[in-house]
């Protein structure tokens, strides 16, 4: 069974290893290519080389900046709007161009709340994530940025309620309110223990954020254990981008 090309496409450098470490890796042994655009951050920053070997642990090959600036951290792209204020024709070009170039099977990306904190340029990245996943497949959509091409599926990568039972005492310290679906909306429930070293690996290589006291911080603060019960799992929402079956109805269904 071949294993699907897989994009994802995430706000800031470290999303991308928190949120869906454990599938790049699994999707990279398997023989699956893999890739991950980013939004914010530009090269040559020290959180971009940071996201180069994050990438390398993961066997995402090489970051895929769009370069814009971090919506709370203006100097993290000198000379660049924020992203979350960049036109939103730009940003979804420069998006479909990525996927029509890689041309996955499977994207993923946050969720509509943004995953647990809803960051804004983690929201904004769902948003423009959606909109450029169904432009790359209509040929007369940003014809500059090559040939149409439509992913099979779109994963939005979540948290359950039932993992605010881990998630939750670790992150209450932070004051922040957490954001998680119901069980049921989960159509992906993914064991990523196996690949676990190589996911705490790629989020530790976030040297910056782990100094800042930010989520890599936190993880490089427990003991094992809680790293394992925290990490071993990952959620997805499957979001349809083409199915056989809805386009042989005649009339809409709920």
């Amino acid at each position: 069974m071949s294993v699907p090309s897989l994009l994802a496409v995430f706000a800031h450098p470290d999303d991308e290893s928190l949120s869906a470490g454990g599938v790049l890796a699994r999707h990279a042994a398997a023989g699956g290519r893999t890739a991950v655009v980013t939004a914010t951050w530009a090269a040559g920053t020290r959180r971009a080389a940071e996201l180069t070997e994050a990438l390398r642990i993961l066997g995402a090959g090489r970051p895929r900046l769009l370069g814009y600036a971090d919506a709370r951290v203006p100097g993290s792209a000198p000379g660049r709007v924020r992203f979350t204020e960049a036109p939103l024709d730009e940003t979804v070009r420069e998006l479909v161009a990525h996927v029509r170039e890689f041309r996955p099977e499977v994207v993923v990306t946050h969720d509509a709340y943004g995953g647990l904190t809803g960051h804004e340029d983690h929201v904004h990245t769902h948003r423009v994530t959606m909109l450029a996943v169904q432009a790359a497949g209509l040929e007369r959509l940003c014809p500059e940025a090559g040939d149409p091409w439509r992913p099979s599926a779109l994963y939005l990568a979540t948290h359950p309620h039932s993992a605010m039972r881990v998630w939750g005492g670790h992150l209450a310290a932070t004051g922040k309110s957490m954001r998680s679906v119901p069980d049921e909306w989960v159509t992906a429930t993914v064991d990523v223990s196996p690949w676990l070293e190589q996911k705490i690996a790629a989020v530790l290589a976030h040297r910056t954020e782990v100094e800042r006291g930010g989520a890599p911080g936190l993880i490089a603060g427990l003991p094992a254990f809680d790293r394992k019960r925290m990490l071993s799992t990952e959620w997805y929402m499957r979001h349809e981008t083409v199915s056989a079956a809805a386009a042989a109805q005649t009339e809409l269904t709920a």
